[in-house]
């Protein structure tokens, strides 16, 4: 592939040449003759002449390639205790069917289809099957409250849902069925049919317009696959936690399946035959690009893991994983690695684990602080491989490629941007920020294959949203900075940075700081509203398992830590220690609804939160005002 830098400048140089070539390793019924069409700036549209279907090429190609033994899918449930392995041929022959079941009902090119599901095999089924046909799939991810799937209904107005009797959160069982049922009650737009995957942890009560996915399957005729145009929808994915109209981020088929075959190699170092398992859901955008899509496009074998990583039953769960199934590349979120630490302060459980073949970690979803970053790679003496991306970008901008050539790690940085994404950072005038210096980070025009091309039916959305606040670049809306060396340093989304008595501080380096204290297992820091400074920073933090100090000596080791390392200027002088931190199910810590709390608003509690008693345990503390811990 060529050093870094040949890559990097052959992708910016020559993206036209750099991307048809990266085309070339995707089947097409048409392959395309050109790359970029520019013609409807700032609506860019890759591969225009090129047809395709990517079922075809995450399944059939394989099976016809003499792969159709080889396993595809893996499903790893601790939760139920069963375990389910597809293999290509397996995996292409249940597409098929159910495809065929979908087309049956009505189901074709272009027509909307919602999954809302559990992390079951039928989740990646149901989203191949869509692409099979050319309908557009919209995961809405399991166990969303019914006025948020709602909302999701009128805006993509899909023909047929699927969904689960019930999905497993821990060790609860949650019904979906009256969850859907009331969405569709709330909902303007009606959909003719619903299918339902019986799970005999519970069964739903069928009604006239329910279907089981079992009698629809048995019955059904397999179908091919439809090729379709390259910049067809794949898929429509809300961005989570939006209020009113959601964000409908549209995936395009060409421009990502491009993207996603070529990162698979890139970035991860996977190919055919190889293990990689994304420690995700399907609701989310890594479910779709790197436990659906991604090792598929590239031959590899992927595991769905139905579980957390801790507490199902233990902190070990994903190094047995690892383990049994020989990954070669994990994927998962910070935070999820912090709640490992936290349960087994010194990584006792994956000791128990041959994690021989296990080559590389990879972190998203949320910065990777230092501390976090040094306790893995110390655990398992590998790679610990922090990357960026958004639900818009489809896959990582910033990260290091071990499959081209890995570079050194700098703690705290997701290390330099990719071939495709000329990344830059402004200050507010428009104007290049110095190098260290902080600003918002924003990606120039065109963005490359996989990116969002536009919102579903919503393009003076995607202008105002992305576009609109410096000509000609991309938005990301987080805030850092690139140093000397080209690395990034994403700081946190730009509300996120704080103005302290006209001081502009980001709150990311307070946390790193909070987070360097051995009792420490996470943290946030939020900025809350001042009469006398506009804004003064405040600290949360909860302490690692077995800790038996009491809170106030930690509290008052943290202001003097971050005074140490910050200055008197950060005046960091509330921190207080809370059971727990309020987060998504994805992972990210809900800052902008402790800072709403904390400023006295009427704060929604977003759909995404995994726990609401968690922030109803904080608002005590939130609005007391500083020096008290729960």
């Amino acid at each position: 592939m060529g050093t870094y830098e040949d890559v990097f400048r052959s992708s910016t140089e020559d993206p036209e040449a750099f991307w048809l070539r990266a085309a070339e390793g995707i089947d097409w019924d048409v392959a395309p003759q050109r790359a970029l069409d520019s013609s409807g700036a700032p609506f860019y549209r890759w591969f225009p002449d090129g047809r395709l279907n990517v079922c075809f090429n995450a399944l059939d190609r394989h099976v016809e390639a003499g792969l159709g033994d080889q396993p595809a899918l893996v499903h790893d449930s601790p939760v139920t205790g069963t375990r389910r392995s597809y293999t290509y041929a397996q995996l292409r022959d249940e597409v098929a069917a159910f495809a065929g079941g979908l087309t049956r009902l009505g189901v074709g090119h272009g027509d909307r289809v919602v999954i809302y599901m559990p992390m079951i095999p039928e989740a990646a089924i149901a989203m191949l099957a869509c692409a099979r046909i050319g309908a557009i799939h919209s995961v809405v991810f399991g166990g969303f409250a019914p006025p948020e799937l709602a909302v999701r209904i009128d805006d993509a107005t899909p023909k047929v849902i699927v969904s689960a009797s019930c999905g497993i959160e821990g060790k609860r069982v949650i019904a979906y069925k009256p969850l859907l049922d009331r969405a569709i009650e709330l909902a303007g737009h009606r959909p003719e049919k619903r299918v339902i995957v019986q799970r005999p942890q519970e069964r739903a009560e069928l009604g006239p317009d329910d279907l089981d996915w079992a009698d629809l399957v048995a019955t059904a005729t397999p179908v091919d696959c439809l090729p379709v145009a390259a910049t067809d929808p794949l898929y429509i994915l809300y961005t989570s936690g939006t209020t009113g109209k959601p964000k409908g981020v549209v995936r395009d088929c060409g421009g990502y399946a491009v993207a996603l075959h070529w990162s698979m190699g890139a970035v991860y170092d996977i190919g055919r035959g190889e293990t990689m398992f994304t420690g995700s859901d399907v609701g989310w955008v890594v479910g779709h690009s790197y436990i659906v899509y991604g090792p598929l496009l590239a031959g590899a074998t992927t595991v769905l893991y139905e579980g957390k990583p801790v507490g199902t039953p233990d902190a070990g769960q994903f190094w047995r994983v690892a383990a049994e199934y020989g990954v070669k590349t994990m994927v998962t979120a910070p935070t999820a690695f912090r709640a490992i630490r936290k349960e087994d302060p010194k990584g006792a459980l994956a000791a128990e684990y041959d994690l021989s073949r296990l080559r590389y970690l990879f972190l998203a979803g949320e910065r990777l602080d230092p501390e976090t970053y040094h306790w893995a790679s110390a655990l398992l003496d590998i790679p610990v491989i922090d990357h960026w991306w958004q639900t818009e970008t489809g896959w990582p901008i910033v990260a290091n490629p071990v499959g081209i050539e890995a570079a050194p790690v700098k703690p705290g940085s997701p290390t330099r941007a990719l071939p495709g994404w000329d990344v830059r950072v402004l200050d507010p005038s428009g104007q290049p920020a110095p190098p260290g210096v902080d600003g918002a980070i924003v990606v120039k025009l065109p963005l490359p294959p996989g990116a969002l091309p536009t919102l579903w039916n919503d393009d003076a959305r995607f202008i105002g949203s992305y576009l609109s606040a410096f000509d000609g670049y991309y938005l990301t809306g987080d805030s850092g900075h690139i140093d000397a060396d080209g690395y990034v340093f994403v700081m946190g989304r730009t509300d996120d940075v704080i103005n302290v008595a006209g001081h502009r501080l980001s709150t990311g380096s307070m946390e790193e700081v909070l987070a360097t204290h051995p009792d420490v297992a996470e943290c946030a820091v939020i900025g809350v509203a001042d009469d006398l400074k506009g804004q003064i920073p405040r600290g949360l933090v909860v302490l690692k398992a077995g800790t038996v100090r009491e809170p106030a000596d930690v509290e008052a080791e943290l202001v003097q830590l971050v005074r140490e390392r910050i200055g008197a200027v950060a005046s960091l002088k509330d921190v207080a220690v809370v059971p727990a931190l309020p987060k998504t199910r994805s992972g990210k810590i809900l800052r902008k609804t402790m800072r709403g709390i904390a400023d006295g608003l009427d704060e929604p509690i977003p759909s995404t939160v995994d726990d609401p008693s968690v922030i109803e345990d904080l608002r005590p503390v939130l609005r007391r005002g500083p020096g008290h811990h729960v």
